[in-house]
């Protein structure tokens, strides 16, 4: 079928939005129309050649949509299910899958992580060429294929459905910053936690934190208007980047640090600070995807005489297939802000100026709407 679809056909160069050609979906999968994607850091790395990935290649993680057609073998949807992408389909039988760690499926390695279908099969095509579905989603599109595992289910068509702008950004920045605080860090009500970085993720680790109980959230970023949008979402205090991290920090926790540090952003720089404003004992939780090539340079005594510790989180250390299902609930009842998250709505057409918004900081997430 002919699509809309956004290409980065040269890494550093312009998204092109033009016509393409989508194959019908394959054996476990599905066909989604796309009604909302959000627009994540993860597109700005390959777009602005951070990361070495080969093109042409079709943007697009996070998002929503409704089901159009099922291929061969989909038991779990059908035509008419309103879904959340999940860009990371688990396989669900590999060591990792077995032991609860979705994230760290064996099957990402060989397939989503070189931008296929799970299948190891390309279904779109332009200009005579296959172009590959960045993370196997591709949802910068007017429709992608993806895998059944990777569509969940969060509605029906004709019910009493979330809007698409609010349900966008569940399968990355709200998943990813929640489940940060309450499956990899698990903190305790009670602690103090400072989160580096306030756009998307970091946002939703300031939610987390108010559902785990915190006691102190402080955010921090080099910019006021995230800063700003961070209060809404939960923060008790903010410091600006551009002075000393860690002594601010301290001075705001009678000069012991932070119990929990969330570095979102996942610079050099911004990991040293995150060190030097832990406590003893603390522990830093680092979300944020730097350059490839990016390489830390931090000083080691602190994690023998002062048992510092250092963890990674990825797409919210849980199964996210099942935290998305969940996070919809809290939505429900109330306890969520999803909404609140968008900040900036896009055409398709506008997609180059929606990631130079999010390259430039402009705070929360912009949502392509329309193709």
């Amino acid at each position: 079928m002919k699509i809309k679809a956004a290409i980065l056909w040269e890494r550093g160069q312009p998204l092109s939005v033009e016509d393409a050609e989508l194959d019908p979906p394959g054996l476990g999968e599905v066909l989604v129309e796309v009604k909302a994607a959000g627009v994540c850091h993860s597109d700005l790395h390959p777009a602005r050649d951070d990361w070495p990935m080969r093109t042409p290649l079709a943007l697009g993680h996070e998002g929503a949509g409704i089901v159009r057609d099922v291929g061969a073998g989909v038991t779990r949807v059908k035509p008419g299910d309103h879904v959340v992408f999940c860009w990371a389909p688990a396989c669900g039988i590999c060591p990792a899958c077995a032991e609860g760690r979705a994230v760290l499926c064996d099957r990402l390695d060989r397939t989503t992580y070189r931008n296929r279908l799970p299948s190891g099969a390309v279904r779109l095509h332009a200009r005579g060429q296959d172009i590959a579905h960045f993370l196997s989603t591709a949802c910068f599109a007017s429709h992608a294929v993806v895998a059944e595992e990777g569509a969940v289910v969060v509605g029906r068509e004709g019910g009493e459905n979330i809007p698409f702008d609010a349900l966008a950004t569940l399968g990355c920045a709200v998943v990813t910053g929640i489940g940060a605080v309450l499956a990899a860090a698990k903190v305790p009500r009670g602690a103090t936690i400072a989160i580096i970085g306030a756009g998307g993720v970091g946002l939703n680790v300031a939610q987390g934190a108010v559902i785990a109980g915190c006691e102190r959230i402080i955010a921090i970023d080099r910019h006021q208007v995230p800063l700003d949008i961070a209060r809404r979402f939960g923060a008790t205090d903010v410091v600006d980047a551009a002075s000393n991290v860690a002594d601010q920090v301290k001075s705001l926790t009678g000069g012991r640090g932070a119990d929990f540090v969330f570095d979102t952003v996942g610079a050099p720089a911004t990991l040293t600070d995150a060190l030097a404003a832990t406590r003893k004992g603390g522990t830093v939780v680092l979300t944020g995807l730097s350059r490839i090539d990016a390489m830390g340079n931090v000083p080691m005594f602190p994690f023998v005489m002062q048992e510092k510790r250092l963890i990674g989180s990825a797409y919210g250390s849980g199964r996210p297939a099942e935290d998305i299902v969940r996070l919809v609930d809290w939505y429900r009842q109330g306890r969520l802000k999803l909404r609140e998250l968008v900040s900036r709505t896009y055409r398709l057409a506008e997609i180059n100026d929606a990631l130079a918004a999010l390259g430039a900081s402009a705070g929360a997430r912009g949502i392509i709407t329309e193709t």
